[in-house]
């Protein structure tokens, strides 16, 4: 699998926000029994670098916490029934791995949102990347039926890796 994560801050993001997202972004994958070794890009931003793509993408002038883009219309979230290994439309011609999309975090949101919520900007992480994750491979919460269904997923992700609400960085 490979991970490419970027950071758009004019300051290094702890080490372990790298670590925690390469696990649960391979945890999400595990989850969702994807067949397929995957390419997925990551950026690292600040409230006005995701406002601005969320402008640009979106046409809402305001901050998020996290973006998705992914790059698969999935006909089922999470079927890959559809997709040949050999389709240049879905896989990177050099490394054969199937080409996910794109997660865009926003470090000012994970961090506020940690405190808001009462837990660990570690935990907030893991659950903006295992949301995003799941956008990647379909699933969306436009209505409560789809939002249950995600948030299940998301919780079961999350439970896997350890990253409960009580969770905190030892």
């Amino acid at each position: 699998m490979s991970i490419y994560i970027e950071n758009e801050l004019n300051y290094d993001i702890p080490e372990r926000f790298r670590e925690i997202t390469k696990e649960i972004i391979e945890a999400s994958a595990d989850y969702v029994g994807c067949p397929y070794e995957c390419e997925i890009n990551v950026i690292f931003t600040d409230n006005e670098g995701i406002r601005i793509i969320n402008k640009d993408y979106r046409d809402i002038d305001a901050p998020t916490d996290v973006l998705s883009f992914p790059m698969i219309e999935y006909d089922k979230p999470a079927n890959f029934d559809f997709i040949e290994a050999d389709d240049v439309d879905y896989f990177n011609q050099d490394n054969n791995e199937l080409i996910l999309g794109d997660i865009i975090l926003n470090v000012d949101r994970i961090k506020s949102q940690s405190e808001e919520f009462n837990h660990s900007v570690f935990r907030e992480l893991a659950f903006l990347v295992a949301h995003s994750m799941l956008h990647l491979f379909g699933f969306d919460h436009i209505d409560d039926d789809e939002r249950a269904v995600m948030e299940k997923k998301q919780e079961e992700i999350l439970i896997m890796k350890g990253y409960t609400r009580d969770y905190e960085e030892k």
